[in-house]
């Protein structure tokens, strides 16, 4: 058990494709021990977002900060505002992106599963550790 502030935590670019100005903060992972969960903090930078993507896992997500837009639907054609406060439920294998419009940073909180894949071979749901 622990307790960390996140201004302690490094932030990491994030380097996929089609993210522009992101970072990552991994909060809580597995290499802190948590066996089922990784808490990440994104922020987005002005004019920034997330790649529009989506993958086999779920990820719930909770806006800290700043204003922006949500992405999803079947091609990524529904776009929703978004702001400090508002939560989404990403489900697997559903596009989705957040984009900044706005003048200040865009913070949330996402939470994804460690692991993913959980057939006969589980493997590490990127930036989980």
């Amino acid at each position: 058990m622990f307790i960390r502030h996140a201004a302690d935590v490094p932030q990491r670019t994030m380097d996929m494709p089609g993210a522009k100005s992101v970072t990552m903060q991994l909060l809580v992972g597995s290499d802190d021990g948590a066996p089922n969960f990784a808490m990440r903090q994104f922020t987005v930078e002005p004019n920034g977002h997330t790649p529009l993507h989506k993958h086999n896992y779920e990820h719930e997500v909770y806006i800290l900060e700043g204003d922006g837009q949500f992405v999803s639907g079947v091609d990524g054609n529904t776009i929703r505002p978004i702001k400090a406060g508002d939560v989404a439920f990403v489900p697997a294998n559903q596009m989705h992106q957040f984009r900044n419009v706005s003048t200040r940073a865009l913070k949330f909180i996402c939470l994804v599963p460690n692991k993913f894949d959980c057939g006969s071979a589980c493997q590490a749901t990127p930036g989980s550790y």
